[in-house]
């Protein structure tokens, strides 16, 4: 503990809930006021910049509000924000903003203010650069000896170096043996990059060296080098330091030699130009941030240093020269000239503490208070030491991040659903244009090995299937009794479900106030959203199915569907859906072939689905195992795309009506005040026909609304079909190239992102963007496919035809060999394999 504490000069807090971290902190004159008095500049990981110019009235006074110049808010998180020539033609300074994957250079100005306000300051963007890889930390410097201007250099999360001359891209270099970046700073006179790797080794990488070296644009740097095309990137020179950097800085003041300083965990390092020790220093605390600066005493230098435990001390070389307490554990430390006083130490916390201060002999007159002795019961500790270690031992059998479900879990779930629809039929409140709406019931049963209390039982059913129930509450439940509860499932909108899978859910608190849940699933009867008819031989859309199976009699498959047709008829069945059309199953009485008709492509995917399933479970109750099945293709794009026009072209009427509305609403607004002055005026003065105007634009708006209304119901039935026509797609694409299990996960979490449609986030640009994501990796032809970007800001597209090209794209590079993988090197693997098409330029 320190006897002084660091004088408060001046203090902020910036925001709430908000993180900095090292680079997150720079000093200069950045508006060129041309008074050598320095601005601190503060970026935050959550985008907010803020320019301050401490004026304070007295010392250890707050933040006034002319103090802060500037205060913006930036999209991105702000990794270092850095001061330099950074625009070509002039030499005067400007800001670099450095976010995850952007580059921005900012000039800041001021304008004199003439009233009380003061003056005012902006912030205008030069030029950025997008980043095609994660940014870590940057650097700047005269790179190459060049007079007048600083280059920019980037080192990404994968250990590329990327270097900007002002307003253009230079070139990238990979660092050899890279793992994890550490920190990197440029040295002037010696015109090279000084950094610490992963192997604990301070090494120093001329700028000509990395010039001429080998092109970095590409992942096979290391592969060029082996069969020598280009040169190698070879460190200048390489010190073991034998522990990690927190941060290098290089320092040549007035009267003393070149200095290299790095900061390590436990060690503190001066290092000569040519990489040997000067002199270190071993610490016996752990540091957080370090700033050299220079000594009154010629040949030495000052170096402020802050630990973890909240202290501030000055070094001379190896000589500990002050220590004073802060308030905050500081993350940047800074030395900074003000219009009122030289020297000002300024400190950034973790969670935005900024703070201005010197030092001063202000003693602490804190005293420990003294501590009650009590005697230790040895017996008791022992006890509590066995338990904890017991508690230990249990919580560290499992290795997983989600604990795995016991063997006799506390509660269980199970749901049955009735093999026969209700007698009665317990449908209300239906759309569905049929005599008789079917209902089935479903039964749950939850039973407990615990009392446990307030219970809840939660079921849902894919739309427009509804339940007459969906919600149970269980006040008690006493162990090893059973409670159930039962619900009817029915048809309640006017078109077909897109699956009949439902689930039942219950939340519940253990004894010791853990919240757990459980749930099940159960699958619905094809029979409660269709009925038996004639088969019809004629239908727009066919699909047909192989099979490595002998015929099937279809009497075995649907026995209950077959009562009300001929007993003959074993090789067709009639499929009446209740909210769609008529959808027919064909068998091939010679070959092992199956073919599924219907009028609308939409109401294939039900009875192609069960058809499936029941296929499946017919041969593995026979004891066959190696039954497949097959689809020979073409898949269907042409009607699936016609549905993707029809959900696209609905989506666009709704932005139609919500703008229309909108301005509609405006006008209302306008009207009403304008009465409102009307009647309020103490002369009466005659409405001009505004009352009619009014009367007339609130039925528009009414009118519109409600048209609004209708259109998003046609919506969410247009997203239902179009939900079933995508997984069929995903079922073709299965049996087309006999894809497993991962694959076609893949697959339907790019075709299915959304479990509900919207305009702010709809299905066509979410598919296109993980579409476009499978082109340029497990999908792509080339290394420069996979280098494209992809845009983070998702907005409604202006038409379908770019989402089109990256479906069919898809089909097309499947068919020829492309396998889904979310693995990072299954792009580049199977890039060499794949031959056929060019690249799609709208891949971007």
């Amino acid at each position: 503990m320190s006897l002084f504490k660091a004088r408060d000069w001046w203090s902020a807090s910036l925001g709430e809930k908000e993180e900095f971290d090292q680079g997150c902190l720079c000093v200069a004159d950045v508006d060129n006021s041309g008074t050598a008095h320095d601005k601190i500049i503060v970026g935050s990981f959550s985008g907010y910049l803020r320019i301050f110019s401490p004026h304070p009235l007295k010392p250890g006074d707050g933040m006034q509000a002319e103090d802060l110049l500037l205060e913006v808010q930036l999209r991105d998180p702000v990794l270092q924000v850095e001061v330099g020539k950074f625009v070509s033609g002039t030499e005067i300074l400007h800001l670099a903003v450095l976010h995850p994957r952007k580059l921005c250079v900012y000039s800041v100005s001021g304008t004199l203010g003439n009233v009380e306000h003061g003056n005012q300051y902006q912030m205008k963007l030069m030029y950025e650069h997008n980043l095609q890889r994660t940014a870590c930390s940057m650097t700047h410097g005269p790179f190459g000896g060049v007079k007048g201007r600083d280059l920019i250099c980037i080192q990404s999360m994968d250990g590329m170096l990327m270097f900007f001359e002002q307003e253009s891209y230079a070139f990238g270099r990979y660092l050899p043996g890279f793992l994890l970046p550490g920190p990197l700073s440029y040295s002037p006179k010696t015109d090279s990059f000084v950094t610490v790797s992963s192997s604990r080794q301070v090494e120093s990488y001329k700028y000509q060296v990395l010039a001429v070296a080998t092109d970095a644009d590409s992942r096979k740097e290391n592969e060029q080098q082996k069969m020598g095309a280009g040169k190698k990137v070879v460190a200048d020179w390489i010190l073991n330091i034998g522990e990690q950097a927190l941060d290098i800085s290089i320092v040549s003041f007035n009267q003393t030699s070149f200095s290299i300083f790095v900061l390590g965990e436990r060690n503190f390092f001066c290092l000569k130009e040519s990489g040997q020790i000067r002199f270190m220093k071993k610490l016996d605390y752990s540091p957080s941030c370090f700033h050299p600066y220079s000594s009154v005493n010629d040949g030495t230098i000052n170096t402020l240093v802050g630990n973890h435990n909240n202290m501030l001390l000055v070094y001379q070389d190896v000589t500990l020269k002050w220590a004073a307490q802060l308030s905050q554990t500081p993350v940047a430390v800074k030395v900074a000239n003000f219009q009122d006083l030289k020297g000002v130490i300024v400190t950034l916390s973790e969670s935005g503490q900024l703070q201005c201060s010197y030092l001063g002999t202000d003693p602490s007159l804190f005293q420990v208070p003294k501590v009650e002795s009590r005697d230790i019961n040895y017996e008791d500790l022992d006890v509590e030491m066995k338990e904890l270690q017991r508690i230990i031992k249990e919580a560290t059998k499992t290795q997983d991040i989600l604990p795995k479900m016991e063997k006799d879990d506390d509660l269980t779930l199970v749901a049955t659903v009735l093999p026969d629809l209700d007698s009665v039929s317990q449908a209300v409140d239906g759309e569905v244009e049929s005599e008789v709406i079917p209902s089935v019931s479903v039964k749950l049963c939850v039973r407990s090995r615990l009392t446990l209390q307030k219970a809840v039982l939660l079921i849902s059913t894919p739309p427009p299937l509804a339940l007459t129930q969906d919600q149970f509450i269980f006040d008690s439940l006493e162990p090893g009794v059973s409670k159930t509860a039962s619900a009817s499932v029915f048809l309640k909108g006017n078109y077909p479900p897109a699956d009949l899978e439902g689930s039942a859910v219950v939340s519940y608190s253990k004894p010791t106030g853990v919240p757990r849940i459980v749930q099940c699933k159960f699958r619905l009867p094809l029979k409660l959203v269709c009925f038996p008819v004639q088969p019809s031989k004629v239908a727009n859309h066919k699909l047909t199915i192989d099979t490595n199976k002998p015929p099937v009699n279809l009497i075995n498959l649907f026995p209950e569907f077959i009562d009300q047709v001929e007993e003959d008829q074993v090789s067709v069945v009639g499929f009446q859906l209740l909210a769609g059309q008529k959808v027919t199953l064909l068998a091939s009485k010679t070959s092992q072939r199956y073919r599924i008709q219907s009028e609308q492509f939409e109401d294939l995917w039900l009875i192609t689905r069960e058809f499936i399933l029941r296929f499946q479970d017919y041969f593995l109750k026979q004891g066959i195992k190696d039954f497949t099945c097959s689809f020979s293709g073409p898949v269907p794009l042409q009607e699936y795309f016609e549905l993707i026009d029809q959900h696209f072209e609905l989506r666009l009427n709704g932005e139609k009506y919500e703008a229309l509305l909108s301005e509609r609403a405006v006008q209302f607004r306008a009207i009403q005040r304008l009465l409102l002055t009307r009647f309020k005026d103490k002369t009466p003065t005659p409405l001009q026909n505004l009352d009619t105007l009014l009367d007339g634009t609130y039925r528009q708006v009414i009118g519109i609304a409600d048209a609004a209304e209708e259109l998003q119901r046609n919506l969410f039935r247009a997203f239902t079909r179009l939900k079933s026509a995508t997984q069929l797609v995903i079922l073709l694409i299965g049996l087309w190239q006999k894809l497993n299990k991962e694959q076609i996960a893949i697959l339907e979490g790019t075709f299915l992102p959304l479990l509900k449609d919207g305009q702010e986030l709809g299905w066509e640009e979410s598919v296109d963007a993980a579409l476009s994501h499978l082109l340029r990796t497990c999908l792509s032809k080339s290394s420069k496919e996979q280098a494209l970007n992809l845009t983070s800001h998702l907005s409604i597209p202006k038409d379908t035809s770019r989402l089109k090209k990256h479906i069919t794209l898809l089909c097309e590079r499947m068919s020829k060999g492309g396998r889904l993988s979310l693995s990072a090197d299954s792009g580049s693997q199977q890039a060499a394999e794949m031959q056929g098409t060019p690249i799609n330029p709208s891949v971007s």
